[in-house]
């Protein structure tokens, strides 16, 4: 719920990353090298952006159809779009944009990065050495991938190597691993644990509460909630619920009328310290093992794989 909370104001979030970034002009006076450089070509970008206006505009079209009385399927139907897609969309009024991939900035060259660059700043461009450099050293990727590397080192500005020379005609690079505030970072670094936050991350969050109202009251009260189930306070319930239904998030009202249908449920799991998650977890093993299984052998050996599994 929280991510697609903050998936709504992703514009918010970048505002906040560019302004907490530690990596600015003055402390820092070389192009800054992201690990691993995103694939920026032009179109990529402009595919990019007409998938994202494509559904856009496919989200707009559901929630006018839904404003005249139509069923999810009806509306599937119009539109030529899977119900899914028409229920997923109906879950906000507002277009959530898509999140970044979690494995994006992850890559084999990351732990040569460093070296690689020293190379560069020392008058080194030629692609083929490094890679056998780096090759020597342990790198296991493929060459393709320190080629794009040295292709986005040679287009940042001010790269214009001297013909028959390989002194430093570059300006000098360094890499970072800060990591950009997504909505998948910003809900962890929310419902962490206080003690584990660190003073930048509190900052981060601070400055989320000043750029946007709806941005406070959601981070307030998923706070609030995480605190009350840790700290397994039933009494504070019902004071959250109705701080959460009156909120000007919609995504929030909607979530505490869903616990609020399930109340007995909820109120017991912030009261007692035991549930049933542990017998779900073996339930749901069990049926993976089942589904494996099914057509392989005979009962004996599916017992034996259950008896094994517990």
């Amino acid at each position: 719920m929280e991510k697609q909370v903050f998936s709504t104001d992703t514009k918010v979030l970048k505002e906040v990353e560019t302004a907490h970034s530690p990596l600015i002009a003055e402390a820092n006076p070389y192009p800054v090298v992201p690990r691993f450089p995103q694939n920026t070509s032009l179109k990529r970008k402009v595919q990019s952006a007409k998938a994202r206006d494509r559904r856009r505009d496919i989200h707009e079209q559901v929630w006018n159809l839904r404003s005249i009385g139509l069923s999810g399927q009806a509306i599937a139907q119009e539109l030529g779009v899977s119900k899914t897609t028409v229920f997923n969309y109906l879950r906000s009024s507002t277009f959530i944009e898509r999140r970044e991939r979690s494995d994006q900035g992850l890559s084999l060259l990351n732990p040569y990065q460093d070296y690689l660059l020293s190379r560069w700043n020392s008058g080194n461009y030629n692609t083929q050495e490094l890679f056998e450099e780096i090759r020597q050293a342990g790198y296991t990727g493929s060459y393709a991938t320190v080629v794009r590397f040295t292709r986005y080192l040679k287009s940042l500005p001010g790269f214009a190597p001297a013909k028959g020379s390989t002194k430093n005609a570059s300006p000098r690079v360094s890499s970072s691993s800060h990591r950009p505030l997504t909505p998948s970072r910003v809900t962890a670094l929310v419902l962490r644990r206080p003690e584990l936050t660190e003073p930048n991350e509190r900052e981060a969050i601070a400055q989320l509460q000043t750029a946007h109202s709806d941005l406070k009251s959601a981070i307030e009260l998923a706070q609030q909630f995480a605190f009350l189930v840790r700290q397994r306070l039933p009494e504070q319930l019902d004071a959250w619920l109705n701080k959460a239904k009156n909120s000007s998030v919609s995504l929030l009202r909607s979530f505490a009328v869903s616990l609020e249908s399930d109340y007995n449920a909820v109120k017991a799991g912030v009261t007692m310290s035991v549930s049933n998650g542990p017998v779900e977890g073996h339930i749901n093993r069990l049926k993976m093992l089942k589904r494996q299984m099914y057509g392989r052998a005979k009962i004996d050996l599916l017992e034996r794989r259950f008896l094994l599994a517990i």
